[in-house]
C-alpha cells in the first residue's frame, strides 16, 4: 500500500511539469505564425464595410480593373489672404513634378475656389493598386513633394491620403496597446496581491495566452480567410489579459482558500479546480458563444471581430486552467510570499465590505431593487443626447493632414463636393448611365474613366459637401435610378457602415441573448437566475450608454458615435457582464446545495466572492480603458462605455440589485430545478415509551 501511494504521489507531481512541455512545444509551433500576424494585418476600407453593400462591391471590381484600385487623393493648396501668383506657380511646379514622378490616370487639372483663398488639384493613379505598402510610399512621396513654403499651406487629402493617415494609427496600435495594457495589469495584481512575486505569475501566463492567440489568429486567417484588422487584433489583445487576469484571479482565490485545508499544493490545486472550474468554463464559453454570434453581422469588421475575440478568450482560458496551476503547484506556497496561506491556519477575521454590502441588501431587497431600477433607467437616458453618425473627418482624436484637407476644400469649396462618388455602369451601357448621372439632381460633374472586367468606371462630383444630407439625398437618387449599376465611394461607404449597423443589431442582438440564456440554464438548472442575469447585464449597458451619451459632447467634445457602437458594446458588456454573475450564482448553488438557507447562501455568496468579482471587475474595467487612450474615437468611445458598464455591473448591479433580487426571491430564484422545492420535512424519530424497572 505504502509503494503504491508512493508511486501516486510520484505521478501527480509529474502533471505539473507535463504542462509545462506540452506549454514549450505548443509555444515552438505557434512562434513562427504568431511573428506573421501583422503581415495579415489590413485596415482597407473593403475590411470594414458591409459584405453584400454596394460600396464594397465597387471597392472589389475597382481592384479587378487595369492597375488596381486607384488610390485617389487631392492637393490642396491655401492662402488665409488669397493665393498669389506665385503660389499658383509653385503649385503647378509640384504638381508637375508628382506627374513626372508617377503614373497618373490623367493630368491633374486645378480648381480654384470662388475666394480665391485655395486650388486644389485632384491625383490619381493605380501605380500602386491594392497593395497597402505601395499605396502609403505613393501618397508619403506625394506629401514630399507637395510641401507647404513661404506662408502657403498645402495639404494631401482624399480617400487614398485618408487611408494611408488610417493605416498608420491602426499600426501604431499594436506596441503601445499591449505595454499598456500590461502595464495596468501588472499594477493593479501587485496591489491586488500584495506579493512581489505572485503578481508576475499570472501576467506572464497572459501574455503567452496572448502570443498563442496571435498564432491562432494567423491559421484562421490563413486556413479560412478571416479579416484581420487593427481594430480586431487590438480588442482581442485586451480580452486576453483582461479576461484571462479575472480566470486567474478567480483560480487563484479558490487555490489560496484550499492551500489552508489540504497539505499538498497539488491536492488543493486539484480542489480548486473542481470548485471554480465550472464556473470559469461557463463565463469563458458565454464569452465565446456572444462573440460567435457576430459571425450573423453582414458588416465585415464586426464579423472579423467575432472569432478574433473567441480565439483570445479560448486562449487565455486554456493557459489559465493549465499552465497557471502548473506553475502554482511547482511553485509552492512560497509564492504568496509574504502572505503564506499555512495548512490548518484561517484567515484573519476582519470587516467585508461585502459583507455589509450584503446585509444592506438583505433587510430591505425590494427597496434596494427599485432604486437601482430608477437609477438605471435614468442613466440609460442619456443615450438620447448620442451626438449622430461619426463622420471621416470626426474619427481621429488628433488631426492627420488629410482630415485638414478635408476641412480646408469643406470650407472653400462649399457649393460643390470635393470626394468624388464612384459609378461603376456596364460597359456596354456606359455611355447611357453617363448621360443618366449628369442628369441626376445634385450633381456637378461625371467623367468616364477605367474600363474592365465588364465595368466602366465614372467619378461624379455632386454639389454638396461630403457625408452631408444632400450629397447622401445624392448618393440615394443614384442607386434608386442606375439598377444595373454600382454606387460606391467614401461617402457612400460610411452611409452603407451605418445602414449596416441597424441591420446588424436586429439579427446579432436576439442571437446574443438566446445563446447566453441557454448556456445560463444549461449550468444554473433554472430560468429564472438565468433571466434575472440577463436583465442585469442588459440594463447595465443602457446605462453605460447613457452615460457615455451626457459625455462624449460635452466632455470629450467628440462630434459622432460610430455606428457599430451599439451593437459591439452590447455585445462584450452582456457576455462579460454574464461573467460576473456566474461567479456569484454558482457559488450561491454551491451553499444551497449544501443545505445553507435561501437569504444565507446569497449573502454567503456574496461576501466570499465578492473581493474576488471586485478585484476581476477594476481588472477588466482598467484593459478596456486604456482603448480611451487610442488615436481613434470609435475604440475611445468603445473602450469608455464598457469600462463604465463593467464598473456598474461590479460594484452596483452584481452586489446589491443581484443579490437583493436573490435574497428577494428565495428559492423561486431557482424555479423550476430541485433547489426551488422547499426540503421535506423529516419526521422525528418516534420517543421510545418508558420501560418498567422492578427492583427488588
Amino acid at each position: 500500500m505504502g509503494a503504491a501511494t508512493t508511486s501516486h504521489h510520484r505521478r501527480r507531481r509529474a502533471v505539473p511539469w507535463v504542462l509545462l512541455g506540452l506549454w514549450i512545444a505548443v509555444l515552438a509551433f505557434a512562434s513562427p505564425f504568431a511573428s506573421n500576424l501583422a503581415d495579415v494585418q489590413h485596415d482597407r476600407a473593403v475590411d470594414y464595410l458591409p459584405a453584400s453593400a454596394d460600396s464594397t462591391q465597387v471597392a472589389k471590381i475597382q481592384d479587378r480593373l487595369p492597375g488596381g484600385e486607384a488610390t485617389e487623393m487631392v492637393v490642396v493648396y491655401h492662402r488665409d489672404s488669397g493665393l498669389t501668383a506665385a503660389d499658383k506657380a509653385t503649385a503647378a511646379e509640384q504638381i508637375e513634378r508628382i506627374a513626372g514622378a508617377h503614373q497618373l490616370t490623367d493630368r491633374p487639372q486645378g480648381v480654384p475656389s470662388k475666394d480665391g483663398t485655395t486650388l486644389m488639384y485632384p491625383v490619381a493613379s493605380t501605380e500602386p493598386g491594392a497593395d497597402e505598402k505601395a499605396r502609403d510610399a505613393l501618397v508619403n512621396d506625394v506629401r514630399d513633394i507637395a510641401h507647404s513654403e513661404g506662408g502657403l499651406s498645402v495639404d494631401v487629402g482624399g480617400a487614398g491620403a485618408l487611408q494611408t493617415d488610417a493605416a498608420e494609427v491602426y499600426n501604431s496600435l499594436g506596441g503601445p496597446l499591449l505595454y499598456t495594457t500590461a502595464g495596468v495589469v501588472a499594477l493593479l495584481l501587485i496591489l491586488i496581491y500584495r506579493s512581489p512575486v505572485l503578481w508576475l505569475v499570472p501576467l506572464a501566463v497572459a501574455g503567452i495566452a496572448d502570443y498563442l492567440s496571435m498564432g491562432v489568429a494567423y491559421g484562421l486567417n490563413q486556413w479560412f480567410g478571416t479579416a484581420v484588422t487593427g481594430a480586431s487584433s487590438g480588442i482581442m489583445t485586451i480580452l486576453v489579459f483582461g479576461a484571462g487576469t479575472d480566470y486567474a484571479l478567480l483560480l487563484v482565490s479558490r487555490y489560496r482558500e484550499e492551500l489552508r485545508r489540504f497539505e499538498r499544493p497539488y491536492d488543493a490545486m486539484a480542489a480548486a479546480l473542481k470548485g471554480c472550474g465550472p464556473a470559469v468554463l461557463a463565463s469563458s464559453g458565454t464569452v465565446a458563444a456572444g462573440l460567435l454570434c457576430l459571425l450573423a453581422a453582414d458588416l465585415n469588421s464586426s464579423r472579423g471581430m467575432g472569432p478574433l475575440g473567441t480565439v483570445g478568450i479560448l486562449c487565455a482560458l486554456a493557459a489559465m486552467l493549465t499552465l497557471l496551476p502548473a506553475l502554482l503547484v511547482l511553485f509552492g506556497r512560497r509564492v504568496f510570499w509574504p502572505l503564506v496561506p499555512r495548512y490548518g491556519s484561517t484567515p484573519k477575521a476582519r470587516r467585508s465590505l461585502f459583507a455589509a454590502m450584503g446585509s444592506s441588501a438583505g433587510r430591505r431587497p425590494l427597496t434596494v431593487l427599485a432604486a437601482g431600477a430608477v437609477l438605471l433607467g435614468a442613466l440609460a437616458l442619456g443615450a438620447l443626447n448620442l451626438p449622430g453618425a461619426l463622420k471621416q473627418e470626426d474619427s481621429f482624436t488628433t488631426k492627420p493632414d488629410a482630415i485638414a484637407a478635408m476641412e480646408t476644400l469643406a470650407r472653400a469649396y462649399p457649393e460643390r463636393g470635393t470626394q468624388p462618388i464612384t459609378v461603376l455602369a456596364p460597359t456596354g451601357r456606359a455611355d447611357a448611365v453617363l448621360g443618366e448621372v449628369r442628369g441626376t439632381p445634385g450633381v456637378a460633374t461625371a467623367e468616364r474613366g477605367r474600363s474592365g472586367d465588364g465595368w466602366t468606371e465614372i467619378s461624379v462630383v455632386a454639389t454638396s459637401a461630403p457625408q452631408s444630407a444632400g450629397e447622401t439625398a445624392t448618393i440615394e437618387t443614384l442607386r434608386d435610378r442606375l439598377d444595373d449599376s454600382l454606387v460606391g465611394g467614401a461617402s457612400a461607404q460610411q452611409l452603407d457602415l451605418a445602414d449596416t449597423n441597424a441591420r446588424d443589431r436586429m439579427i446579432v442582438v436576439p442571437l446574443v441573448l438566446v445563446s447566453v440564456l441557454l448556456i445560463l440554464i444549461a449550468l444554473l438548472r433554472s430560468v429564472v437566475a438565468p433571466l434575472l442575469l440577463v436583465g442585469a447585464v442588459v440594463a447595465v449597458w443602457g446605462a453605460a450608454l447613457g452615460i457615455g451619451g451626457l459625455v462624449f459632447g460635452p466632455v470629450f467634445g467628440f462630434e459622432g458615435t460610430d455606428p457599430g457602437l451599439p451593437l459591439l458594446s452590447f455585445v462584450f458588456l452582456v457576455a462579460l457582464g454574464v461573467d460576473y454573475g456566474i461567479f456569484l450564482m454558482h457559488r450561491m448553488r454551491e451553499e444551497s446545495l449544501k443545505g445553507t438557507e435561501p437569504v444565507a447562501a446569497a449573502l454567503t455568496a456574496l461576501r466570499t466572492t465578492g473581493g474576488v468579482i471586485a478585484s476581476a471587475g477594476l481588472v477588466l474595467a482598467a484593459t478596456f480603458a486604456v482603448l480611451t487612450n487610442m488615436p481613434l474615437v470609435s475604440l475611445v468611445e468603445l473602450g469608455f462605455v464598457i469600462a463604465v458598464g463593467v464598473l456598474l455591473d461590479t460594484f452596483l448591479v452584481r452586489t446589491y440589485l443581484v443579490t437583493s433580487a436573490a435574497v428577494a426571491l428565495r428559492r423561486k430564484v431557482w424555479w423550476p430545478g430541485a433547489l426551488s422545492r422547499e426540503p421535506e420535512a423529516t419526521t422525528p424519530p418516534k420517543e421510545p415509551e418508558p420501560v418498567a424497572v422492578v427492583t427488588h
